[in-house]
């Protein structure tokens, strides 16, 4: 049987085994910033290579050109990690297909729900706090808080929410709440399709007396929120609804362009040839043209002009 194929004839994207390599014969397929190194991102990465080494390895595919190189396809922070560690080789995986962007598209970021059962399973398997915290690149204290995220959340809650992006931030209002309320405003926010903080504050402030987990105190008495700017939050998000319905009519026209443009050049870059050219004759082009086919949802500009 080929390397190429499975047992039920389906070519493979990947060679069966690593390769070990030189770290200097990789040859990048993505410019990175010259900030990157600044960003929280590339230290948790560096922290976690550290401490734990090398989880997944990068992608790399044999150089038509040169047969002692081989192109990068996936995991460049990784590899830049690496060089700052001192490493001179690493375990790659070997790709079928030059495709470039294929990889980072088909991850599934992690939630604040699922950080926190990751978490407290890890914790339960006898992985120690601080072991975790510096294989994530956080402190200690950032670990115990995941591992305590649904403390006070009701069951019901948790469970409409455990596969939502909604920040930690937010449990720590719902919290504030009685079961029945933390369930109410965990609806909403799955109907808005809304899961920022502002929006469990403001249902927060809406709460009556009678459905928060603990009394207001007697100093914030004067901030409790009156009858009326209850109905005023009710009538805005009622606009807001219409708005969005509004929105609706263009954004679908509007948002079909915008993905035809990138599924166009996420095919354009995933040829190595390509994107080599580019590198070569017009860098200032390709990070544009990979920031275009990275994108996952609309950039924040955006958004901010249409109602959400």
């Amino acid at each position: 049987m080929s390397d190429q194929t499975n047992l039920a004839g389906v070519r493979l994207a990947f060679e069966r085994r690593g390769v070990r390599l030189p770290i200097a014969s990789l040859t990048p397929m993505k410019r990175l910033r010259p900030s990157v190194k600044l960003s929280s991102k590339y230290r948790q990465i560096l922290t976690s290579v550290q401490a734990v080494g090398l989880v997944e390895p990068p992608v790399v595919i044999g150089d038509p050109a040169d047969p002692s190189r081989h192109l990068l396809l996936d995991g460049h922070l990784r590899i830049e990690a690496l060089k700052d560690l001192g490493e001179t080789e690493v375990t790659c995986l070997v790709a079928t297909d030059d495709d470039t962007f294929t990889y980072n598209k088909r991850i599934s970021r992690l939630s604040a729900p699922q950080e926190h059962r990751m978490v407290v399973r890890a914790i339960e398997r006898g992985v120690a706090p601080e072991r975790l915290a510096g294989a994530l690149g956080i402190n200690a204290q950032s670990i115990q808080r995941r591992a305590q995220l649904m403390d006070g959340i009701c069951e019901e809650t948790a469970e409409l929410l455990k596969d939502t992006p909604c920040p930690m931030a937010v449990f720590d209002v719902l919290r504030k709440m009685a079961p029945f309320r933390q369930l109410e405003t965990a609806q909403m926010m799955i109907n808005q399709g809304n899961f920022g903080k502002p929006i469990a504050m403001a249902m927060l402030a809406a709460t009556p007396e009678g459905q928060l987990a603990k009394p207001r105190r007697k100093g914030a008495a004067t901030n409790a929120v009156t009858r009326e700017q209850v109905a005023r939050l009710e009538r805005e998000l009622a606009s807001l609804q219409v708005q969005i319905k509004s929105v609706e009519e263009t954004f679908g026209l509007d948002n079909l362009h915008l993905t035809v443009a990138k599924a166009y050049l996420t095919r354009l870059l995933g040829n190595a040839r390509v994107v080599r050219w580019l590198a070569q004759q017009r860098p200032e082009y390709l990070t544009e043209f990979q920031a275009i086919a990275e994108l996952t949802n609309l950039p924040a500009e955006v958004s901010a002009a249409a109602p959400n």
